[in-house]
C-alpha cells in the first residue's frame, strides 16, 4: 500500500483547500462590471447623439479631453472584464493543463494587444 492510500480522508484533504485566488478574481470581475455600467451607458448615448454626423465631427469629439479619457477607460474595462470572463470559462471547461495555460496566456495577450490598439487609436485622434 502506498502512503497516500493509508491516510484518512481528512489527512488527504489538509493543505489542499482553497488557494484564496477565486475571491479576488470574483471581486475584480464584479468591479470591472460596475465600471462598465456608466461607461457603456455614456458611450451608447454619445453614439446615438452623433448618429448621422460626419466623420470629422466624430474625430473632433474624440479629440476632446473628457471623451478621450472616458473612451480609454471604457477600452481598459471592456478588455479586462472580457479576459477575466474568458479565463473562468477556460478554467471550467478545458481539462488539459497545457492547453488551459496556453489559452489563458493567449486570451490575456490578445486583451492587452487589442486594448493597446484601441488606446492608440483614441490617442491618435485626440493628439
Amino acid at each position: 500500500m502506498r502512503a497516500q492510500e493509508m491516510r484518512s480522508p481528512l489527512g488527504r484533504a489538509q493543505g489542499l483547500g482553497s488557494a484564496k485566488e477565486g475571491v479576488l478574481h470574483w471581486w475584480r470581475q464584479r468591479i470591472s462590471a460596475l465600471a462598465l455600467i456608466p461607461l457603456s451607458l455614456w458611450f451608447v448615448s454619445e453614439i446615438i447623439a452623433h448618429l448621422g454626423a460626419p466623420i470629422d465631427a466624430a474625430q473632433r469629439w474624440v479629440g476632446r479631453p473628457l471623451p478621450a479619457i472616458a473612451l480609454i477607460l471604457l477600452l481598459i474595462a471592456v478588455f479586462y472584464h472580457g479576459a477575466l470572463g474568458l479565463e473562468v470559462v477556460i478554467e471550467d471547461y478545458v481539462e488539459t493543463p497545457l492547453a488551459k495555460l496556453g489559452l489563458i496566456v493567449s486570451v490575456r495577450l490578445a486583451a492587452i494587444v487589442l486594448a493597446a490598439a484601441g488606446i492608440f487609436a483614441v490617442l491618435h485622434m485626440a493628439l
